[in-house]
């Protein structure tokens, strides 16, 4: 166990004790007190090598399985002995305008929190830092500790899409500027954040209900001192989503607009090109019929009739070219 416990403290009156090495002893010694309780945080621990947290705090077989298996959607579980929230912190990597999501699964119940952590993106050194700064807030036990875990994964939600709508902004300025260049290139990067935007909201939309719920009220473990808490992070996450509906419609238009834009030029070719074979398509009519083998044509034995020809053909190419000109045509 010592491999995936990232760390394992009891907490008393708001601030950090070190209790026994042994999680039985700790947990029997968080309860007795009354007014501590025990957390213990792991990364991506294996089936057997959880066996012995999911024994002694008592976790839900089907709770554990989720939490050992990750990859699940955000959201809220209630069970006799504990509470489980799954939450999916996210990182923007701006160089590559990449959102890749991790996994946070939190158990709390009588004087115990156990979190569980998949990825790399969401560490909660920083978490336990700003809680043991909080002796205050440390008290309200184990809420306290979702509390800030969700405040500090919706607080970065908030960031991550603040920094993708400076990315769009420039995505549409470049759109909208003529000239841009290769279309299918523009097409796919618009696809592609259109992608990053779905990541985005995958994590913040399922998670709108479990924080309702723990800002409503009636919820185990959760005491009703936590609840303007949860409020708090709920209206920050009804930001953030909001938001990303808001990017996720936006590059929408922006696709439909570019494609309508493709669709323009490729008119605008197709006129020009239709324009130039009309004027080629004149004089080598002429030329045609006159490249015949017929003795009688008008002018055919004339000295004037190549000149004449040639100004005939002359005037209809600047005739037609004046006339697409005026259509808009070249």
């Amino acid at each position: 166990m010592a491999i995936v416990i990232v760390d394992c403290a009891i907490y008393q009156d708001g601030h950090r004790t070190e209790g026994p090495d042994d999680l039985s002893d700790a947990l029997d010694q968080a309860r007795a007190s009354g007014d501590a309780f025990l957390w213990i945080g792991l990364h991506e621990p294996t089936e057997d090598e959880f066996e012995l947290v999911t024994s002694e705090f008592g976790l839900h077989p089907l709770a554990v399985e989720d939490a050992l298996t990750a990859h699940q959607r955000p959201k809220l579980e209630v069970y006799d002995d504990s509470l489980f929230v799954v939450l999916k912190p996210l990182d923007y990597d701006d160089a590559a305008a990449t959102v890749t999501s991790g996994e946070l699964m939190v158990f709390i119940g009588d004087a115990f929190v156990v979190t569980v952590r998949h990825g790399e993106g969401s560490a909660l050194a920083e978490v336990r830092r700003r809680l043991e700064k909080d002796p205050e807030l440390l008290k309200h036990g184990p809420p306290s500790v979702l509390y800030v875990i969700s405040d500090t994964v919706v607080d970065h939600y908030v960031e991550i899409a603040y920094e993708l709508q400076l990315d769009l902004d420039e995505l549409e300025s470049s759109v909208f500027t003529p000239n841009t260049g290769d279309t299918a290139n523009t097409a796919s990067t618009i696809y592609t954040f259109k992608r990053q935007a779905l990541e985005f909201r995958r994590a913040t939309g399922p998670l709108m209900d479990p924080m309702a719920r723990l800002a409503g009220g009636g919820v185990p473990f959760v005491s009703e001192a936590s609840r303007p808490f949860f409020r708090d992070v709920a209206d920050h996450l009804t930001r953030a989503n909001e938001q990303g509906e808001s990017l996720d419609r936006l590059l929408s238009d922006i696709l439909a607009a570019h494609l309508t834009q493709v669709g323009v030029r490729q008119n605008d070719d197709m006129r020009k090109i239709s324009a130039w074979a009309a004027m080629a398509a004149a004089p080598t009519m002429i030329a045609g019929i006159y490249g015949m083998n017929f003795d009688h044509m008008p002018e055919l034995h004339q000295t004037w009739g190549y000149p004449a020809v040639m100004t005939l053909m002359a005037g209809i190419v600047a005739g037609l070219y004046r006339f697409f000109k005026r259509r808009g045509w070249l």
